[in-house]
């Protein structure tokens, strides 16, 4: 994680709190020649554009007073949509029962990315659920090989 957002995070963890909802992620991008600050917070229920709203003018305050970020930046808050990261071990335990995507930094089994129901987790293995044409197949996969994972959206 960047200086840039260990900061942020230090300053956002709490207003986020005090509010009822989760920081999700927090990134720190360049695109083309402009800087971002992008916050992405969420609840059970879901974020709407006011929680939004009260997030960024809250943190604008403090990122203010701060000044962690010595040049022009756009602050973007929202909600990490649909196809929410998952990051933390809580993730992946609120994603139980789910359809996620996964992405692995070594293959398994010959693969390195697996679409697919989240069995179970304890911490150590991912167990997903995958369909092979009519089959399905329990995959064990190591915590510590994600690269990256976040909920699938399916359309039947």
């Amino acid at each position: 994680m960047s200086k840039v957002t260990e900061v942020v995070e230090q300053l956002a963890a709490p207003i986020v709190e005090e509010l009822g909802l989760e920081l999700v992620e927090i990134e720190y991008v360049k695109e083309g020649k402009n800087w971002f600050l992008r916050i992405y917070i969420d609840k059970d229920t879901g974020v709407d554009i006011e929680e939004c709203g009260l997030v960024s003018e809250r943190l604008s305050e403090k990122l203010d007073e701060a000044d962690p970020i010595p040049h022009l930046y756009f602050l973007e808050v929202s909600s990490p949509g649909a196809e929410r990261p998952l990051k933390k071990e809580k993730d992946f335990e609120k994603a139980i029962g789910k359809n996620i995507f996964i992405k692995t930094y070594e293959p398994i089994d010959g693969e390195k990315s697996f679409e697919g129901i989240l069995k179970e987790f304890d911490g150590q293995i991912v167990k997903i659920e995958i369909k092979i044409k009519t089959r399905k197949k329990t995959i064990e996969i190591p915590y510590e090989k994600v690269a990256n994972a976040r909920l699938a959206v399916t359309f039947s």
